[in-house]
């Protein structure tokens, strides 16, 4: 009868210990490992995907909603390439933004940093005293731009006209502009890019060329796509802005915006540097330039 008593407290005493563990913090944490409620902020890494298609390469960033990642704009006060924007500002990918003049080196697109206009097309003398954009600069100044706001305690991203409000509630924090918006519908004449009665297309947006754009899904993820030039054939390859649209839109985007593109097109992301136009002989070219979208960490950030 003893040894049945010892060998029942034993068991009772194993279970006990057992239960201890189960409930530990310990193997808490396994168990939730096994069986995930939600994607920790520190695994939804940046997705990285190439497409060859048949007159272009293209190169995808997705950068998940509700990450530790932040996509914002920087400026830099001369021109310069997507390496050394890196080496300066320590992002983990840069993307080229929006429009500017190479000669006198200044912004043809707005830019807001931290709440503050640090670049604005009005004050380029080169772009508002052009005789052959004065019928136009009203739609310039009203151009597309990819918004950074701050709702609350979260942050939310869109793309609007320059002279759309801030939802209610939320803070404009960042903003880069480009244009023409590609999705949900494409605004060329809106924008000031086309005028068809006057046979313009300032982006020769029909023609394949290379290309930058920057997208949101509907779960409010960041899509970057840098479409490249086939060296082969450097006259007849790259994207037309609707195929652009359209391309993304495959991938899911339901806004997207068009950005600087041909000679300015080009990505760094792990450690090397993407270019999407391509010269005569087939090489790339490196094209510095004026103002980039950075994608850094930041673990404190959530995204809607």
């Amino acid at each position: 009868m003893r040894k049945i008593w010892l060998f029942l407290g034993g068991f009772i005493s194993l279970g006990v210990l057992m239960l201890f563990i189960w409930r530990s913090p310990k193997h808490s944490v396994l168990r939730s490992a096994v069986v995930p409620k939600e994607t920790p902020l520190s695994e939804k890494s940046i997705q990285y995907k190439q497409y060859t298609l048949a007159q272009s390469e293209v190169h995808v960033l997705l950068i998940p909603s509700q990450s530790r990642f932040l996509v914002t704009p920087a400026l830099s006060p001369y021109l310069n390439t997507v390496e050394k924007l890196q080496e300066k500002h320590r992002a983990v990918a840069i993307i080229n933004g929006g429009f500017f003049d190479p000669k006198n080196q200044k912004t043809t697109s707005v830019v807001v940093v931290q709440g503050k206009l640090v670049a604005d097309p009005r004050q380029n003398e080169r772009l508002i005293n052009n005789p052959n954009l004065k019928p136009y600069l009203a739609k310039v100044f009203n151009r597309s731009e990819f918004r950074r706001y701050l709702c609350g305690q979260a942050v939310r991203y869109d793309i609007v006209l320059h002279n759309v409000s801030p939802p209610t509630g939320c803070q404009l924090i960042d903003a880069l502009g480009g244009g023409p918006q590609l999705l949900p519908e494409l605004t060329l004449e809106q924008e000031g890019f086309v005028d068809s009665a006057h046979s313009r297309d300032a982006l020769g947006s029909t023609q394949p060329n290379a290309r930058t754009a920057v997208g949101i899904t509907r779960d409010g993820s960041i899509v970057l796509v840098m479409v490249a030039q086939k060296p082969k054939t450097p006259t007849n390859s790259g994207m037309s802005l609707p195929a652009l649209a359209d391309f993304l839109k495959s991938l899911g985007v339901q806004k997207a915006m068009n950005l600087d593109g041909g000679s300015s097109s080009s990505l760094y992301y792990n450690g090397k540097s993407f270019y999407g136009k391509v010269d005569l002989d087939g090489n790339p070219i490196k094209r510095p330039v004026k103002s980039v979208l950075l994608v850094q960490e930041n673990s404190t950030s959530q995204t809607k």
